[in-house]
């Protein structure tokens, strides 16, 4: 946490004034785009663009970076949480830049752009309009409208017509999909992101959409095209890496973690019920390992429908993991733990079949793609459902024998 409080503070302190920009730029004047490469802290976790502006007549060099944010304001997490959360157009020196990349040893790539002197200019005018205070916050959506988007509709609003995307690549992968490759070290996190993201990320993007991403933003740039009268020439001129991180790893995929404690938790829960089938119905308290499972499915449910109808993300709608995240498993682990048990078997044979057409979801990736470590646990909650609908059955009514 220091060393990114750090690096922030670098940026923030090396920043040029907006006075100190200049009205224009010369004809030498190049524009590259920068592929900062993922790093350990999760906000580093998917890469980084920007757009560096360098001018070697007047030895103007900065760096023009949509994915500024306020991390010294006291209600960023809650504003992050409801998606209310603003960055901003930040313009740094690139020695400040490569500072805070060479501290969280993250290489730099860069791809001299092939602009005339007139696309330069306008450009420039935009970016330098753009970065006025008045101008230069905007409502932040990290699928949607990002540090790498934002710069993908830059190059399309100032150049027009004359930029072309070629139509490849194409991974042909859903937004959950693209994201899996940058969280491959990082299991339990890949697994909360997946339990939180709703249906709408699990249709494919479309080769403009995946720019969301700076690896794949820096692709299309290598394949696109400016046309000038007949004449198509490439985007990119050139490309070299700026910074050089000799350790440099991409991330490793790390052992299935949370699929193997489920799965051990799963184990553990059948060897239980068989264990306990032939014990009488329940009498006074609950076992408390069913009201851990059903309290801590109930918050992780109550925290995934906040997320849905409490929130402005539009990513999180529509989450089919509420098919087995029951927030009201919450309160019934509470009837559980005090022995209340009136009504409750109704409840668990109507949370059973709620959970099977969760399994039938899991197994047939529909109406959206489940993690796989939430298999082992849907099977757990369907089995302890289907245990109390038993076990809970009224007891046999018992006649009189005639004298």
């Amino acid at each position: 946490m220091r060393r990114f409080l750090l690096v922030c503070c670098l940026g923030l302190l090396g920043a040029p004034a907006l006075a100190q920009l200049p009205d224009s730029v010369s004809a030498h004047t190049q524009v590259s785009l920068l592929t900062i490469l993922p790093g350990e802290a999760l906000y580093a976790a998917f890469g980084h663009s920007a757009l560096r502006v360098h001018d070697p007549a007047t030895g103007f060099d900065a760096v023009f970076n949509y994915g500024t944010f306020d991390f010294r304001d006291p209600l960023f997490l809650p504003k992050f949480a409801y998606g209310r959360l603003d960055y901003f157009l930040s313009v740094s020196p690139l020695a400040a830049t490569l500072r805070g990349s060479r501290l969280e040893g993250r290489p730099v790539i860069e791809q001299v752009l092939n602009l005339s002197q007139e696309q330069v200019a306008v450009l420039y005018r935009f970016l330098r309009i753009n970065a006025r205070p008045e101008n230069r916050t905007y409502r932040y959506d990290f699928l949607f409208d990002n540090c790498s988007t934002r710069l993908r509709d830059v190059l399309a609003t100032t150049l027009g017509p004359a930029l072309r995307f070629a139509p490849q690549p194409d991974p042909g992968l859903s937004f959950r999909r693209l994201l899996d490759p940058y969280l491959a070290d990082r299991p339990w996190i890949d697994l909360g992101i997946d339990l939180l993201l709703g249906a709408s990320t699990d249709r494919t993007a479309t080769p403009h959409e995946v720019m969301f991403l700076p690896d794949y933003l820096m692709t299309a740039f290598d394949h696109a095209t400016v046309v000038q009268g007949e004449t198509a020439r490439p985007l990119v001129a050139r490309r070299d890496t700026l910074l050089v991180v000799p350790d440099y790893t991409p991330p490793v995929k790390a052992p299935a973690w949370p699929l193997w404690s489920f799965a051990a938790l799963f184990a553990a829960g059948l060897a239980g019920t068989f264990r306990s089938a032939r014990r009488p119905a329940p009498e006074g308290t609950a076992g408390r390992w069913d009201v851990l499972l059903f309290a801590a499915t109930g918050l992780v449910g109550c925290f995934m429908l906040f997320m849905w109808l409490g929130t402005e993300h539009h990513v999180t709608r529509w989450n089919a993991n509420l098919l087995w995240a029951l927030p009201v498993h919450l309160p019934v682990a509470v009837l559980l733990w005090r022995g209340h048990f009136r009504g409750l078997r109704g409840y668990f044979i109507a949370a059973a079949a709620v959970t099977g057409v969760a399994l039938a979801g899991a197994l047939l990736d529909r109406p959206q793609d489940f993690h796989p470590a939430t298999l082992p646990l849907i099977l757990l909650l369907l089995l302890r459902c289907v245990w109390w609908s038993f076990r809970l059955r009224p007891a046999p009514r018992t006649t009189a024998s005639p004298h």
